[in-house]
Formats: structure tokens, sequence, C-alpha cells
């Protein structure tokens, strides 16, 4: 048998960081490292933004507020790749924890801008060490040169998808 077929030469299923690699996945290798990684670098980071009293995503809103200011709830929905409902709930749970307030847009009156708190200015440190501690968690024992070789190749990754997502058709291989 071939690595391909999702076992090893002896026909045992292959394992990857602990994680059985099911046989329908072989024809996906990469797509299922990445989503192996992106589940256990959502769990890692999960487990430090709590300590700092966050849940995953709700850092990125921070993040977007601090840089670029008092924001429509809409405009963080595009920014984030997110949906409404989701929004809405870390909008709710960061407003309660006193990191954002709400105000009445001056320029649209059915809106309202979603602002950093000067409480969440002191959280700024810790989001920024927390990630900076996620950064030597994931790229731990790579050289300089591998860490920009890795974000290379994750951008193209990336774009590679956005490009897919731009034309469907295309990356689903249906008829135009």
């Amino acid at each position: 048998m071939t690595p391909k077929d999702g076992k090893d030469p002896a026909g045992t299923r292959r394992e990857k960081a602990g994680v059985p690699v099911p046989a329908a996945a072989a024809g996906g290798p990469c797509s299922h490292a990445i989503f192996r990684l992106a589940r256990l670098h959502r769990m890692f980071a999960g487990q430090l933004l709590r300590r700092i009293g966050l849940h995953p995503g709700q850092e990125l809103v921070m993040m977007h507020l601090w840089e670029l200011g008092p924001q429509r709830q809409v405009d963080l929905v595009r920014l984030l790749d997110s949906d409404a409902a989701t929004m809405t709930r870390t909008i709710q749970r960061l407003e309660q924890a006193g990191f954002v307030r709400r105000r009445p847009s001056p320029t649209d009156k059915r809106a309202s801008l979603i602002e950093p708190t000067t409480a969440s200015h002191a959280l700024r440190h810790e989001v920024e060490r927390v990630w900076t501690q996620l950064e030597d968690l994931v790229t731990a024992g790579l050289t300089a040169d591998q860490r920009t070789d890795t974000l290379h190749t994750l951008e193209r990754l990336e774009q590679n998808l956005v490009q897919a997502a731009a034309d469907p058709a295309d990356a689903t291989g249906a008829e135009r």
C-alpha cells in the first residue's frame, strides 16, 4: 500500500500528532493538516485568552477597534468575515466586560458605533503578549528563515482560497 491511501506500508492507519488520519482524508493531506492545526491553534488561543478574560475572536474585534477606532457593527462583521449573530454576541460580551461601549453614530441615526473603552486599552498589552506567546508556541524550533517561509506558504494558501471564493464555479469544478 502507498502512503497516499491513508495507511502505512503495513496497512495500518497513519497518525499525525496523535490524531488518526481517516482514509477518506487521503485525497486532502494538506487540508486535513490545516484542520488539525487550526483546531489546536484555537484551543491554545482559548486557553491563553481565558487568562485575560477573553474568548477566541474577541481579541480580533478589539485589535481592529484599537487600530481603526469606533466602527459600526456591520463593518466589524465584514472586516472579520463573521456573521451578524456571532458579532452581536461578541459585542454584548465585550460590552458586559467593560471593554467596549456603544454610542450613536453622528452620521447615521439608525446605527451605533462600537468603540473601545479606556479600560480596554490596559487589555491591549495583554492581548499582544498572548499573541506573542501563541506565536512562540506555534513556531517553536523553527529558524527565522523557516518562519518566513511558513508565513509565505500560509499566505499563498490563503490567497488560493480567496481566489476560489471569488469564483466558486472554478473552485468546485462546476460547468459554466
